[in-house]
């Protein structure tokens, strides 16, 4: 008996790892996207990339990791794989080693980047989603809103499929504001806030956040007068979801969906 179960488990183990390896996904890891030649910038600036190893002109969903600009590593959430997507998760250099604006800095480049060569990964260059959780967020508007940042790297903001921000600050980080001696309750906007760049011609804007009364200091609130703004300037494209019972990182998981969902629709 002991034998016959043993055998079964071995069989099932074995079943298992054939599947996976005829899985036609593979993931690429630390692929160097910068110019830059400062050692933190060679250390730093790779990105991870899963696609397809046969399929051709797949939508493109550019994933930056949050951590308050302060820490945080790049990763590919498992629940944007194997959907039919290139997901590239790039990393940023991080506060104190750099300032804020050096972190858009190097989320345009990666953007950048992913534009001018997914296509060797059969990826489309002309259907990149730029989506991130908290200060990944953060990165996703302002480089989308804000289109000197593509323009320094030769490409124009408008041409991203869509900004999908999840529980991103919309007014100056508070990472910003706390190297200028700005506190977390006082509300600031400045060149670096994506409330700065409110304008009803960039690509389609779909924000996700917390519940309410779990998001870290009115999150939500700062983002359903960011939908309220550009909806007011005339944006064809702004939604706003809040999930209700979610705190700021555990809405991460439930928001995968509604990305999926709204590229989908997107894409239609």
């Amino acid at each position: 008996m002991k034998r016959r179960v043993f055998t079964l488990a071995i069989g099932i183990i074995f079943g298992i790892l054939a599947v996976m390896a005829a899985s036609p996904y593979v993931t690429e890891t630390d692929i160097p996207y910068t110019a830059k030649e400062d050692a933190l910038s060679k250390q730093r600036l790779k990105l991870d990339i899963h696609h397809h190893q046969d399929a051709k002109d797949l939508p493109v969903i550019v994933w930056f990791h949050g951590g308050g600009l302060t820490g945080g590593e790049k990763f590919i959430p498992g629940e944007l794989m194997d959907h039919g997507y290139v997901v590239v998760a790039p990393n940023y250099r991080l506060i104190p080693d750099v300032t804020v604006t050096e972190c858009i800095d190097d989320a345009a480049e990666a953007v950048a980047w992913v534009i001018n060569n997914i296509d060797k990964y059969g990826g489309d260059p002309t259907k990149v989603f730029v989506s991130g959780h908290s200060a990944g967020g953060f990165l996703t508007s302002m480089i989308g809103l804000d289109k000197t940042r593509l323009e320094k790297y030769g490409i124009d903001a408008d041409s991203l499929a869509a900004l999908i921000p999840y529980s991103g600050q919309v007014i100056t980080h508070f990472s910003d504001r706390k190297s200028q001696g700005i506190g977390e309750l006082t509300p600031w906007v400045d060149r670096n806030a994506p409330l700065f760049y409110v304008r009803k011609d960039a690509p389609p804007y779909i924000v996700i956040t917390g519940d309410a009364e779990q998001e870290l200091y009115g999150r939500y609130e700062e983002n359903l007068y960011m939908w309220r703004m550009m909806q007011l300037a005339g944006h064809p494209d702004v939604k706003i979801y809040k999930l209700d019972g979610y705190n700021h990182g555990d809405m991460a998981a439930p928001a995968h969906h509604i990305l999926l969902h709204e590229v989908n629709r997107l894409l239609k």
